[in-house]
């Protein structure tokens, strides 16, 4: 088995995660190394792209790709980096981790998209997300493998609208909502160009630049909005820019050099 990383500075990494996406649609893995972060895809040698080929492929970014082969339980270490993720009443895990009793379930395939959401910006989230006291209309922008339009429909949220660039993420986030029969509407939306669906209460885990477009061009603020995917000293850039849409700081939660923001209007 092979295993071909790829190591890009974090402020490239959203080019480099579009492009993995179209090339890996089966899922990959994700580390944080801190200034630096890295996407692995395994399979069998013949099967991955030619490590020359996928350079060029990103080359829009300068990345760093490795190629090595793996032990015969490679499955069983890559199941090691998918663990449950506890928040409050939600416990959010792959398949194969058991249920916690008395919880509110999600489970999600880690091969769909982008992991089961251990990330700590993903955590940060939920975290604010229990803190909303209405339980109305949800809208969440960027929704990469649906987790917390999942947890939102879990909590009570209803209608959740889920929107992503990504084809492969619009999918996933259709086939986990399925699998854990909640219902959750699913859109391709470029974020980029026109602002996503509109809810009074909006999850958004994208990353500062995004974000600051995303303010920009909003035409119409929700009542309260969680951003996160904010490094150390990303979040006050973000406050002020969607202060100028009526937006402002509730409430804040950092941890592992990330940070996430509750703006109420």
């Amino acid at each position: 088995m092979i295993r071909l990383a790829v190591r890009v500075a974090r402020d490239r990494a959203e080019l480099v995660l579009a492009e993995l996406s179209a090339l890996a649609p089966a899922g990959f893995e994700e580390r944080d190394l801190g200034d630096v972060v890295e996407y692995a895809i395994y399979g069998a040698s013949g099967e991955l792209p030619d490590p020359g080929e996928l350079r060029a492929a990103v080359g829009g970014a300068l990345v760093d790709v490795e190629s090595t082969e793996v032990g015969d339980d490679w499955d069983e270490r890559w199941r090691d980096w998918h663990r449950p993720l506890d928040a409050g009443p939600l416990r959010i895990r792959p398949p194969w981790e058991p249920a916690r009793p008395g919880a509110l379930d999600v489970v999600v395939e880690p091969g769909q998209a982008f992991g089961t959401g251990a990330h700590p910006t993903t955590r940060l989230s939920l975290q604010l997300l229990l803190e909303v006291p209405a339980r109305g209309p949800l809208a969440d922008w960027g929704c990469g493998s649906g987790v917390l339009a999942l947890a939102a429909a879990r909590l009570g949220f209803d209608p959740v609208l889920a929107c992503d660039v990504e084809r492969e993420s619009v999918a996933a986030t259709r086939a986990a909502a399925e699998a854990n029969g909640v219902s959750v509407e699913v859109s391709r939306c470029d974020l980029r160009r026109a602002p996503g669906p509109w809810a009074p209460t909006v999850t958004a885990n994208l990353v500062r630049p995004l974000l600051l477009e995303v303010a920009a061009r909003m035409e119409r603020a929700p009542e309260r909005l969680i951003a996160a995917g904010l490094e150390d000293g990303e979040a006050e850039e973000v406050v002020a820019a969607f202060a100028r849409r009526g937006l402002s700081l509730a409430s804040r939660r950092d941890g592992d050099g990330w940070s996430a923001i509750l703006l109420t209007r």
